[in-house]
């Protein structure tokens, strides 16, 4: 075996990075390679994505590294804000760019050019709020172990039970015919392949989506991205991480004392009312995060008598 050969079958030492980069995901490239790429920039030694874009979508893909992958699953959970274009009078298998045009449906016969502003208005109106949505054949929820999207491809259609989802916004950002431009900020589950598709036979001619960008990710926004390109080209690429708690800005702080911090990194519960030199968010209950000397600690549970419960720890901090 030639020393080339060794030295290619070396494992690569990654580094322990911790920290969240907003990226803004190219049109073409599948979360996981964006991840990957990523990564390998970063040489960080754990690493995943909070919330799969299409190939053909673009925009705020939160990458974890880290401890930060700990929390990666609250963004799963949390609402998604899209600007989307919508193209009016035409269908195809997908639902958006990346499928085949269907023929034409008697049904959705409509002429885009004979619908105003006020029609539009209309039917997203009705789309507002709780609806219950069809999940697409094209997507990756499973029927027995296997991906609906492999049934699509062999030309197999199966039954799928609507699930309720919430349009908390839906937003008519401009219509010029046959292409209407619209923002949404929608619940975990929403398809918004699914949500054109429906505006679209509401409108009485049919529809798939033209464009789609995530701008929004619950308290994420896409202001603080950065491109492929610019961590790729850049000088010192960890510099642009967030720290792992830009996660969790939107749950209430708890300050300890280093006695304190030390019982509840033991995983002990804390009667906090009985410690009144920590401030504490009653009568608020639920997820908080923690901290001791402006360090991180982790996440607790704040419950009923304001006790606080150890919930996801950092491993430096209990070093």
């Amino acid at each position: 075996m030639t020393e080339e050969v060794k030295a290619a079958r070396v494992k690569r030492v990654r580094d322990l990075v911790d920290g969240v980069l907003l990226l803004d995901k190219p049109v073409g490239l599948s979360s996981n390679d964006a991840l990957i790429k990523t990564k390998r920039v970063l040489n960080a030694k754990k690493a995943g994505h909070t919330g799969t874009l299409d190939p053909f979508a673009t925009g705020l893909l939160p990458l974890c590294f880290g401890e930060a992958t700990k929390f990666s699953q609250d963004l799963l959970e949390a609402d998604k804000t899209y600007v989307t274009t919508v193209h009016l009078g035409v269908r195809t298998d997908t639902g958006d760019t990346e499928g085949l045009v269907l023929d034409a449906d008697p049904a959705l016969a409509r002429d885009p050019a004979t619908i105003t502003a006020g029609d539009i208005e209309a039917v997203l109106a009705r789309f507002r709020g709780p609806i219950a949505q069809v999940p697409p054949m094209y997507s990756a929820l499973k029927r027995d172990g296997k991906p609906l999207y492999e049934y699509a491809r062999a030309g197999i259609t199966l039954e799928r039970e609507p699930r309720n989802v919430v349009i908390h916004k839906l937003e008519l950002l401009s219509y010029e015919a046959p292409f209407l431009r619209l923002e949404a900020t929608v619940s975990k589950g929403t398809y918004i392949r699914v949500l054109g598709e429906d505006i679209g036979a509401a409108l009485g001619c049919g529809a798939h989506l033209n464009a789609l960008r995530r701008t929004g990710v619950g308290a994420l926004v896409a202001s603080n991205m950065v491109t492929l390109e610019e961590v790729q080209g850049h000088a010192a690429p960890l510099s642009l991480l967030a720290p792992v708690d830009a996660l969790l800005s939107t749950f209430p702080r708890i300050e300890l004392s280093a006695e304190l911090a030390k019982r509840f990194l033991q995983g002990q519960r804390l009667p906090l009312g009985k410690e009144p030199e920590v401030q504490t968010p009653a009568p608020y209950e639920g997820r908080v995060r923690v901290y001791a000397e402006g360090k991180l600690l982790g996440t607790g549970l704040f419950e009923q008598w304001a006790i606080l419960k150890p919930e996801r720890l950092i491993a430096a901090a209990q070093a």
